[in-house]
């Protein structure tokens, strides 16, 4: 799964990639110092992989990864190919979800593309171009649709999807805001269209403002809230010193900062669930690892992941949750409480399963 950072030129963009995957794209105080997308492979943090090593003595532990692009900075005009506009939308086309960064700090030192701070005019900029963009499309759709529909009847119902999306584009709305039925969901697919992606907002506010909610932040929030966005606080310049440190020195920094984890956990974490993902985990001896799924994915799905083999002959899976194997201490003493469960082709898996899936092929 692709997460596509972006954001107007010095938000702080590049360096946030940096903070995530300390893969070192370039950072430089002007637009476009990140022409072509960098990308950084990164591990989920989860602390069950930890307790669950120290359980098993496991000769490796490997974490669910995600993948994260660093996009060139957008500009006004993009839609129309204005700055490096073509290849921003094709480079965001190529994502699966989208993680906004926001400038919510003052600093007279660092240029702001439009000369002055307003973190809601930086959104609408981008969201506008990702509209603009997503019009062109539906257009496109609705026109060859409807030339279409005098000859098959099924046209029409996509016509009418793409009628229903125009409206909310002309509103200057999202096309993730119109209701539509796993039919219109389904009819819309192959269009790719920019503003179904789903969307995290990253305000990147000083370090005088960890802990606290500035009137920038609050406004983000509040247009976040209207779409059912999801809002991460962070100081991109602290978290950059925080990745550079081993685990230790990042805990002690933390800790006196107040913090419980560092921004970046956060926004990978919420990355994660943006994506409508969770974590399968298998344990033993040999390695104790998580597993990516979408959620509602069913127990042969699941084990697919591990296998195309386990999926064909599949048949059954013996599972323990997290919470229970961790409370009685041992796998052994799960079972014998009667918490080691067997299950069929129609379970649908649970976050934080700890699953043997047994096939025959």
């Amino acid at each position: 799964m692709k997460i596509g950072i972006v954001g107007l030129p010095n938000v702080g963009k590049s360096t946030l990639f940096n903070s995530i995957t300390n893969a070192g794209a370039e950072c430089a105080n002007y637009p476009f110092c990140t022409i072509e997308p960098n990308v950084g492979v990164v591990p989920v943090p989860d602390d069950r992989l930890d307790v669950l090593n120290k359980m098993y003595d496991a000769e490796k532990v490997t974490h669910a990864v995600i993948e994260f692009v660093d996009i060139a900075g957008l500009v006004k005009g993009a839609s129309k190919g204005e700055g490096l506009g073509n290849k921003f939308l094709s480079h965001i086309r190529e994502t699966d979800s989208i993680v906004q960064v926001v400038r919510c700090f003052d600093d007279s030192n660092i240029i702001h593309v439009d000369g002055n701070i307003d973190p809601i005019r930086d959104i609408e900029t981008i969201n506008l171009e990702l509209i603009l963009a997503d019009m062109e499309t539906v257009e496109k759709r609705i026109e060859r649709a409807a030339k279409l529909a005098k000859g098959d009847k099924k046209y029409i119902a996509e016509e009418d999807a793409f009628k229903k999306i125009r409206t909310a584009l002309e509103n200057g709305k999202s096309a993730r805001t119109v209701e539509l039925s796993d039919e219109e969901k389904e009819i819309i697919k192959d269009a790719f269209l920019l503003t179904t992606k789903p969307i995290l907002y990253v305000a990147n506010i000083s370090e005088k403002d960890i802990g606290k909610e500035n009137e920038y932040v609050k406004k983000v929030k509040e247009y976040a809230e209207k779409e059912k966005s999801q809002v991460i606080s962070l100081c991109v310049k602290i978290e950059e010193e925080l990745s550079s440190l081993d685990k230790e020195e990042k805990l002690e920094m933390l800790e006196a900062m107040g913090l419980e984890e560092s921004g970046l956990d956060k926004v990978i974490k919420a990355s994660y669930d943006l994506l409508g993902l969770m974590s399968f985990l298998t344990a033993g001896k040999k390695e104790v690892r998580a597993w990516t799924i979408k959620k509602g994915t069913k127990a042969p799905g699941a084990a697919g992941k591990i296998h195309t083999d386990f999926e064909r002959g599949f048949i059954k899976a013996e599972i323990v949750s997290y919470d229970d194997l961790i409370r009685e201490g041992s796998y052994q003493k799960a079972k014998e409480a009667g918490l080691v469960r067997l299950e069929g082709k129609d379970y649908i898996m649970q976050n934080g399963d700890i699953v043997e899936f047994k096939f025959n092929v």
